[in-house]
């Protein structure tokens, strides 16, 4: 591959749906509130993918360092593969948040100086995944901070940067957006589990087990499309996103049914595919009402 090919395959295009489907639910929600703002709409989403490539790339090299991606099965791991050297890997990581730190901080001095807090709340949550003495991501707390900061910091905070106001229906839109996140690294991680054990990172899936980590993402899912049926109750046209329920489907049969790596990787394709489908139909719906 070419060293752009290689960055670019380093950075996991395939989960970026993950960042941009909460600033899409949220942007819609926040344009409740009058006119969509798009200069602050796209600086969100910029920021938002600025982080989960950085987040990509730091784990990589964390990872990478630790000796925990050595036997790993999926995406490319530049650093453990050795087409990147850790030092390159890291300045990724960090040129990546850094971008995420310019245009956040912009945004937060113009929409509401406070946000600075939580745009560095959510650069330490990146950094200390995997990085850092004691990352959370070894500690099963994975999807938890998922859910915190890829379904209630983005989704709510992509609402409030529209007009400054929190309708509602941003706080619920957020479990429609964060919750098959969720399921994405637990497809990720129950790809990954019997490695993981073996190299000591204790995700939740190897806490729980790989059985309980595949109902728990079956759930992940159910409860994201019982979201869309509560923010209908905000506002009907939200409804719509119901139609995203057939993607669910095929992702939730692999993730029950296979346990080859490549049958695992299609089940999180799959849940991004999902997640996507459902962020734009419940958007859509959200602006219409």
């Amino acid at each position: 591959m070419t060293s752009a090919r290689i960055w670019y395959q380093g950075a996991r295009p395939k989960t970026l749906g993950a960042a941009l489907s909460p600033v899409l639910v949220g942007t819609a929600a926040g344009s409740l509130d009058g006119p969509t703002n798009w200069p602050r709409a796209v600086a969100a989403a910029v920021v938002a993918l600025a982080l989960q490539v950085g987040v990509n790339y730091a784990n990589d090299y964390s990872d990478g360092v630790r000796g925990t991606d050595r036997e790993r099965r999926g995406p490319i791991r530049l650093t453990a593969t050795g087409l990147a050297t850790p030092r390159a890997v890291r300045t990724a990581a960090l040129v990546s948040f850094g971008v995420a730190a310019v245009v956040g901080s912009v945004l937060s001095i113009v929409v509401a100086p406070w946000l600075l807090v939580v745009g560095l709340a959510a650069i330490v949550a990146a950094v200390t995944y995997t990085g850092g003495p004691r990352p959370y991501g070894y500690a099963g707390l994975g999807e938890v901070m998922v859910l915190v900061f890829f379904g209630f910091v983005a989704t709510v905070g992509s609402a409030y940067v529209q007009h400054a106001t929190l309708p509602g229906v941003a706080w619920v839109a957020a479990l429609a957006a964060g919750l098959p996140a969720c399921g994405i690294l637990l497809a990720n991680n129950v790809r990954d589990v019997e490695t993981d054990r073996v190299s000591g990172k204790r995700t939740l899936a190897v806490r729980i087990g790989a059985t309980r980590a595949r109902l728990l993402y079956v759930a992940c899912l159910a409860t994201a499309m019982v979201a869309v049926v509560a923010c209908g109750a905000f506002v009907p046209a939200a409804l719509i996103a119901v139609l995203a329920l057939p993607l669910a489907i095929a992702p939730s049969r692999a993730m029950l049914t296979r346990h080859d790596p490549p049958g695992l990787v299609a089940a999180l394709v799959g849940t991004v595919r999902f997640q996507l489908a459902l962020a734009v139909l419940l958007a859509a719906g959200l602006w219409a009402g």
